[in-house]
């Protein structure tokens, strides 16, 4: 670790972390949340103690909400922005930013991350991309999912019956759909995503804060391993364009005739790439554990199919798989008769506000047939909701209708582990067995 990545560590994560730390050790249940592996494999409980009447209650480091209703309208207010750098941070901070120097990688929480930029920036990005995750667009990939789908379903067949009807439902079925998927799209080799996949789950830990500095490192190697294919691919998509989304950006041009730069273009592509099957594996393998924890609501669906879609929902719903998001104050302003400062940061929980008693009935309670599952905010709100929203859904749906229905033996086998991160929820691996093989076409 260089002079340089030492003093950034230090001022974007170690700060945090020795401040983190001292709030767990005076009571602070975010905080005691936040350092906890044990806590984090199941925060729900922690979540409910943070849920007061009071809009907002002390997180580890800032104000934070539990509440579907103010969170909602910090996420929708034009009041609020990402992180960005334009945001003010204390002195002692900026100065040791200063000393760092610019990150070496782009992150998703670096400018020009669609993540870490304000409107107008935020808009002119946002709507280069978008034609490519219109509801037409999405309901144009179905077909080809449901082929996927079938492929890594005979594949894991196959498997299955060289290890004993025993698979890894992870890296064997939910992992590999999505970044199927989303490569196809973006016209990148198919034959990498198994990197991909790799660089992905190095590179996950990049949206904690309060990171160690042997995460740091790994998660910086891993951003650079991923900008740096992203370069060399943008390089010959310039020589030999082809029919997809990165092709078309490469080419495009605003009013004025200026494209986006090299550097917006790599931090565009590779937040598209991480985002296209990060959330969505996540979504599969929280899917798959719930059905399997409630075989009535499995039952309902093989009898039910039409609610599958709105299964998909209350998976999100009860696991959001993003759990958390942060915005600041770009003024002062007001939010549930609560006086925020400019410069403010608050946290929204998305998790905890998903299971709100004042929007869901029985909030705890999975149920595939709750009216109003659409009413999440997994995907946030706002100018950054999320612009994948509608292939998510539409892959987790084509992904968890497949395999159960395939497979309608379907057991775990063995215990699933959770992955290390604190802002993404989801499985890094989930033994199962695949059972007796449906005798309904799936």
């Amino acid at each position: 670790m260089t002079i340089r990545s030492t003093v950034r560590w230090a001022a974007t994560h170690g700060v945090m972390r020795v401040a983190t730390a001292r709030r767990a050790r005076a009571g602070n249940p975010d905080a005691r949340l936040l350092v906890d592996p044990a806590q984090q494999a199941d925060p729900y409980a922690r979540y409910e103690e943070l849920r007061t009447d009071a809009p907002f209650t002390v997180g580890a480091l800032s104000r934070l909400s539990v509440h579907h209703d103010i969170c909602t309208a910090v996420l929708r207010s034009d009041d609020f922005g990402v992180l960005a750098q334009d945001m003010p941070v204390p002195a002692s901070l900026r100065l040791a930013l200063r000393l760092a120097g610019p990150s070496p990688h782009i992150g998703p929480l670096d400018p020009p991350s669609m993540l870490a930029v304000n409107p107008p920036t935020h808009t002119r990005y946002r709507r280069l991309v978008t034609r490519a995750f219109t509801a037409r667009a999405v309901a144009a990939l179905r077909e080809r999912t449901e082929v996927i789908a079938g492929e890594l379903l005979d594949d894991l067949e196959r498997a299955g019956r060289g290890g004993g009807g025993r698979v890894d439902l992870v890296a064997g079925y939910a992992s590999l759909l999505p970044v199927t998927v989303i490569s196809e799209m973006l016209g990148v080799p198919v034959s990498m995503r198994e990197q991909f996949l790799a660089w992905g789950d190095g590179a996950a830990a990049s949206l904690d804060l309060g990171l160690d500095r042997a995460r740091f490192e790994e998660v910086q190697a891993n951003l650079g391993a991923i900008e740096s294919w992203m370069r060399g691919h943008l390089r010959r998509l310039r020589r030999d364009p082809g029919d997809d989304l990165l092709s078309t950006l490469v080419g495009l041009t605003d009013d004025d005739g200026s494209g986006l730069t090299e550097t917006e273009l790599v931090a565009t592509a590779s937040l598209v790439l991480g985002a296209g099957f990060e959330t969505t594996v996540n979504l599969i393998g929280n899917g798959a554990a719930l059905l399997f924890a409630h075989p009535e609501q499995r039952a309902l669906l093989a009898r039910r199919p039409e609610l599958w879609p709105n299964a998909v929902d209350e998976v999100l719903r009860v696991e959001s798989p993003v759990q958390r998001t942060a915005r600041r104050a770009r003024r002062a302003t007001t939010v549930g008769g609560v006086d925020i400062a400019e410069g403010e940061l608050v946290v929204t929980l998305l998790a905890a506000a998903n299971r709100d008693p004042k929007v869901f009935a029985d909030p705890h309670a999975f149920d595939v047939t709750r009216p109003n599952a659409k009413d999440h905010v997994s995907f946030s709100s706002g100018v950054h909701y999320c612009l994948g929203a509608a292939l998510a859904r539409m892959e987790g749906e084509v992904a968890l209708r497949a395999l159960f229905e395939r497979f309608e033996g379907l057991a775990p086998a063995g215990t699933a582990r959770r992955r290390g991160t604190r802002v993404l929820r989801g499985y890094e691996t989930m033994p199962v067995a695949l059972g007796s093989r449906s005798s309904v076409p799936g």
